[in-house]
């Protein structure tokens, strides 16, 4: 409403395409601005409200859910950055529609998913100009120091949807073991950070037995220089997400060598070779001996100067997706080369 109202002037100019995220009630400003009724219009789904898992903080609403369908069916073009992320907006739009009362219109989903497509967030450049038709997931080659102890860095948002008790469990089983692990736990903050992260900062605090475990860095990192320079010089990248539509985060790790270590769910088996998955159990204990295991195979293959490379996420680069970003915009605007 503050939008459509307060820049009307802007919003009824002549355009050839609008390009929208998600988080647009595009149904509500069409309707607010009836010039925009006949303009093509391309949504980005980032996210949706489908797959998003609940803290119980949350105002018990179907609303968010209902408007993005709402968006998606007002669009000409639907994208989703993962196959995960379409698939469970889906899913997730077709049980919703399920339960609602009668007179729900036959074909809803079936309308959207034949719209809808799937192009990845690129990742920034990191080579020239690459052959596209080359492009393989062939690991890349870092140079480690076998003397130094196995880094891991969890770079997530400190919120519980990251999956902040698998992190501790994690810890807390490696401080039981005899591995030289050197660990950074970085990411943004917010009002509310969940306690259970001043519970891992304790556990080190507390620790007296291990001393071949340190906690190398805690918190953000607000200097980028900094933090790209401690993604360069970390060997493992760690996972520990209930949420992740992309995983954004990891992947710009791994392009700076790190080996990804993520849970075999969300978007990340569409994305990483299942070597590269750990499995998920039960309980955040049983998991937590899953995620050891590799931690343990990969300090030895430290150690013995065998440690992997990277898999090569040249793929998902900008100078790689470019085309297909010009393709849909040029497709849905109805530019004609």
């Amino acid at each position: 409403m503050s939008w459509a109202l307060s820049e009307r002037e802007k919003l009824i100019q002549p355009y050839d395409l609008i390009i929208c995220t998600s988080m647009t009630d595009l149904s509500a400003l069409k309707g607010l601005v009836p010039e925009l009724a006949s303009t093509p219009c391309l949504v980005y789904f980032h996210e949706n409200q489908f797959a998003y898992p609940q803290s119980g903080r949350e105002f018990n609403s179907v609303e968010p859910q209902m408007l993005s369908i709402y968006t998606a069916l007002a669009a000409d073009q639907v994208v989703f950055n993962t196959e995960f992320n379409r698939q469970t907006f889906l899913s997730g739009a077709k049980n919703l529609l399920k339960k609602l009362p009668d007179n729900v219109p036959r074909g809803i989903v079936e309308s959207i998913e034949d719209k809808s497509s799937r192009i990845y967030v690129p990742l920034p450049d990191m080579a020239p100009l690459l052959d596209i038709a080359s492009l393989s997931d062939k690991e890349s080659s870092y140079e480690r120091d076998t003397t130094q102890p196995l880094s891991i860095v969890w770079n997530h948002r400190w919120e519980f949807d990251k999956g902040p008790s698998l992190l501790k469990a994690i810890i807390s089983c490696l401080l039981t073991r005899n591995l030289p692990v050197k660990l950074h736990v970085v990411g943004q903050r917010f009002r509310y950070t969940p306690e259970i992260f001043d519970e891992i900062r304790a556990l080190f605090k507390n620790n007296k037995a291990n001393s071949n475990v340190s906690l190398s860095t805690w918190g953000y990192i607000e200097d980028k220089q900094k933090y790209q320079t401690l993604l360069n010089n970390t060997d493992i990248v760690l996972s520990t997400a209930k949420h992740d539509f992309q995983g954004i985060s990891v992947m710009e790790a791994v392009q700076k060598g790190c080996i990804p270590l993520v849970p075999n769910q969300l978007a990340y088996p569409e994305i990483f070779d299942k070597r590269f998955c750990y499995s998920l159990a039960e309980s955040d204990a049983e998991t937590a001996n899953n995620v050891l295991s590799s931690i343990e195979r990969y300090c030895l293959e430290k150690k013995e100067g065998r440690l992997t490379g990277a898999p090569n996420l040249a793929r998902f680069e900008w100078q790689v997706l470019k085309p297909d970003y010009r393709k849909l915009i040029e497709q849905v605007a109805g530019f004609k080369g």
